[in-house]
């Protein structure tokens, strides 16, 4: 998924799924690698992190933020300003192609690194997280 990633569905018409972030549309909030606990029919209202179908590449997953409705559909943006690829690029997206919102994410250790205590217990308290509805963060955004 772009902020974005691939997502593995346990299967069809499963109500929670698994994604992973590949890119960095949303950093800070999501790292390239993150893994994301997604609620499928979630309830949807701005400043949400969702995924999404791409609306120009419907076969493409992104992870964006929810900003505001607009005629069309969600008007979505990443939290990275400096990154490319989301509605100020392809408009609103319709909402049919929204489809869920992202409850969590986990961000997993790296493999081969040499660890203290201390950075295995920071790890531990960072590694899962709820990923909520970043009002300031989606304001900001909005004011650009």
């Amino acid at each position: 998924m772009t902020g974005s990633g691939s997502e593995r569905v346990a299967e069809a018409g499963a109500p929670f799924g698994i994604a992973e972030v590949t890119g960095v549309s949303m950093v800070p909030t999501l790292l390239h690698g993150d893994q994301l606990l997604v609620r499928y029919g979630g309830r949807l209202r701005p400043g949400c992190v969702a995924v999404l179908r791409h609306p120009l590449q419907q076969d493409l997953l992104i992870v964006k933020r929810l900003i505001e409705r607009r005629d069309g559909g969600w008007w979505v943006l990443g939290d990275n300003p400096d990154a490319e690829g989301d509605s100020r690029v392809f408009g609103a997206v319709p909402p049919e192609l929204v489809l869920g919102r992202v409850r969590a994410r986990y961000r997993p250790l790296t493999p081969g690194r040499q660890r203290s205590w201390g950075v295995t217990l920071s790890w531990l308290f960072s590694a899962l997280r709820p990923v909520g509805s970043g009002r300031s963060a989606s304001w900001r955004l909005r004011a650009r």
